[in-house]
């Protein structure tokens, strides 16, 4: 039995944190998990007591919080952990020197937000890259969810032998269309169970570009736009609604603890985000069954050839295409029954038993596994510089 402490800044109901949550669910029972969180219970920790996961609350009160080293650390070298997993930058940072302080050998990080100039949505300054790297050679590995986080990995400095692409998984069954779900929340929400309903689903900041989305979804005629989602951005965003026009049909739903329901409230999901790291709105929207618009997705980008399906369309991030994909899709876009091919090939099962065995291998070994695709990765680009 391996025993993990997984390390993550909050869990509210972010791309991350539903991760989290899912891999836990479906983590072999050869692996015992624990969960400690810096701040922020939210409900995503509710549902991880749900199911029997014992949840550590460390009380941290801001990013100069360094009471909370010593009360992490104590809980790690207490709890006899086997491997430390961390999630998010502060998280990262914080576990990856309370793990070295605590002893413990193995220390995992998952990447999930390194983003092009930013990261979590942030700008990410010489400092932030500096701590970043610093506290980076604490740990054993890093765990990419997509080939372009690792190759942004690289550029930042991360040796290719300490990188691993572990793609972010998914729960397909949990996403499958549910005809009672869809009335009930279009009811609650005040949209006609026959009107067509744009959706889109993410944290509310610039690099996602529901500016864009907004300004071409003005545009047409009839249709509701429901954006799911909260963030920094919603009170630009809802006067962006209302000048052009558009804030009688555009519904700002907020966060939502149950994303499959408002999926099948949907008939078309759009993503006009320029910058992702995986994408994973975008195949859950596949595995509801909806056609798909958008700019940016490695999770797609990184599929085996011939397996992207015809239910999703790439869309440049210009208004003009936004909005005749809007109108062609408000005409021919339909439902599919079966979720495409592309859905299956990121199953979660499949991400939490590599994980497992990660956690096996790093432990067995100090320097930890040196993964194939990176070091081939690092090569195919050291070639292209050179032409």
């Amino acid at each position: 039995m391996t025993r993990v402490l997984h390390v993550i800044t909050g869990l509210g109901r972010g791309g991350a944190e539903q991760q989290l949550l899912q891999l836990v669910r479906h983590m072999p029972g050869s692996v015992d998990t624990e969960v400690a969180v810096l701040t922020r219970p939210g409900p995503v920790a509710a549902a991880l007591r749900a199911q029997g996961v014992r949840v550590h609350e460390i009380g941290m009160r801001g990013n100069r919080d360094l009471s909370a080293l010593p009360r992490l650390a104590r809980l790690m070298r207490d709890g006899r952990y086997d491997v430390v997993h961390t999630h998010l930058y502060r998280a990262c940072v914080f576990g990856r020197i309370a793990a070295r302080l605590a002893g413990v050998r193995t220390v995992v990080a998952t990447e999930h937000s390194l983003g092009d100039g930013h990261i979590e949505g942030r700008s990410t300054s010489a400092a932030v890259r500096w701590l970043y790297i610093a506290t980076e050679r604490l740990g054993t590995v890093t765990v990419a969810v997509s080939p372009t986080v690792a190759g942004r990995l690289l550029d930042w400095g991360v040796p290719a032998d300490r990188i691993v692409v572990i793609p972010n998984g998914i729960d397909a069954a949990a996403f499958a269309f549910d005809p009672g779900l869809r009335l009930g929340v279009r009811r609650r929400l005040g949209i006609a169970p026959d009107e067509f309903v744009f959706g889109a689903v993410g944290r509310l900041v610039p690099t996602k570009r529901f500016d864009l989305l907004i300004r071409a979804f003005a545009r047409l005629e009839k249709g509701a736009l429901l954006i799911v989602g909260d963030g920094p951005q919603r009170g630009e965003l809802q006067e962006l609604a209302a000048r052009t026009g558009a804030a009688s049909r555009t519904i700002f739903m907020g966060e939502s603890g149950h994303v499959p329901g408002v999926l099948s409230a949907m008939d078309a999901l759009a993503a006009p985000s320029e910058q992702e790291t995986f994408g994973l709105s975008v195949v859950e929207g596949l595995a509801a069954g909806l056609p798909v618009l958008y700019t940016e997705c490695p999770a797609l980008a990184d599929l085996p050839p011939g397996m992207v399906p015809d239910s999703a369309r790439h869309v440049p991030a210009r208004l003009p295409e936004w909005q005749e994909a809007l109108a062609r899709c408000m005409s021919e876009g339909r439902r599919r029954t079966v979720p495409p091919d592309a859905v299956w090939h990121y199953d979660i099962s499949v991400h939490a038993k590599t994980l497992a065995e990660l956690y096996e291998s790093s432990h067995r070994s100090a320097t930890g596994p040196r993964p194939e695709p990176v070091v081939a990765l690092q090569q195919e680009r050291a070639q292209n510089a050179g032409h």
